[in-house]
């Protein structure tokens, strides 16, 4: 998962429509919040995570679906994702971008965007070629939503293009219900657009167990 480097934007009040979705984060420390889940930690990005996800972005699957990651993919793109959204976007309080950590080794990026909206946080995930088949996506995915419901967010949600059939059921084990199709939603390498089923789950909503 990656995206272009922020830049910090001036600060204002939000319209009383915006405010739907924010969480209360009194009292945490965005730059250093962990999550953790039976089997994995959620932890900020490090500065030597950066070969992991170089590693792990020259995957073609994961090309084909997150159609930020550049390619080719060099050292200095993982370095400007690590550094730029992976750190940045803690700092100025935008989202929590996580290393997913299994055992000690890096097995995935994944990450909560924090901005206002009616439909709620968003989330986002990556699972590295070589820990697929371990039931890691949906326990991350489960967990950054419970992390979000517990700081008093209404719903969270996520995107998955229509085509990405192993996603879609990462999220149905996530707890997360597909709500719609939105169409010409996601831009693809080649320049076209595609829908997306839009998934959504609910605080009471429970996670069906883990997979993916």
């Amino acid at each position: 998962m990656t995206a272009p480097r922020p830049r910090p934007e001036a600060r204002r009040e939000p319209a009383s429509d915006e405010r739907d979705g924010v969480l209360s984060l009194t009292g945490v420390d965005l730059t250093t919040e962990v999550v953790r889940t039976p089997r994995l930690v959620l932890r900020p990005f490090r500065a030597d995570d950066v070969p992991a996800v170089h590693r792990a972005s020259q995957d073609p699957e994961t090309q084909r679906w997150v159609t930020g990651v550049p390619v080719p993919y060099g050292l200095e793109d993982a370095r400007a994702f690590v550094e730029g959204v992976g750190m940045t976007h803690r700092v100025e309080g935008r989202g929590l971008p996580v290393a997913v950590e299994a055992d000690g080794e890096l097995v995935g990026t994944a990450g909560i965007s924090l901005g206002p909206g009616r439909l709620g946080p968003e989330i986002g995930y990556t699972i590295a070629p070589w820990a697929r088949g371990r039931r890691y996506a949906a326990e991350v995915t489960d967990g950054l939503a419970t992390w979000a419901f517990a700081h008093g967010a209404p719903r969270v949600h996520l995107f998955v293009d229509v085509d990405n059939a192993v996603s879609q059921a990462v999220a149905r084990r996530a707890g997360f219900t597909r709500e719609g199709v939105v169409r010409a939603c996601l831009a693809r390498r080649d320049g076209s657009r595609a829908d997306a089923v839009l998934f959504g789950r609910l605080p009471g909503d429970r996670a069906g167990g883990t997979g993916g």
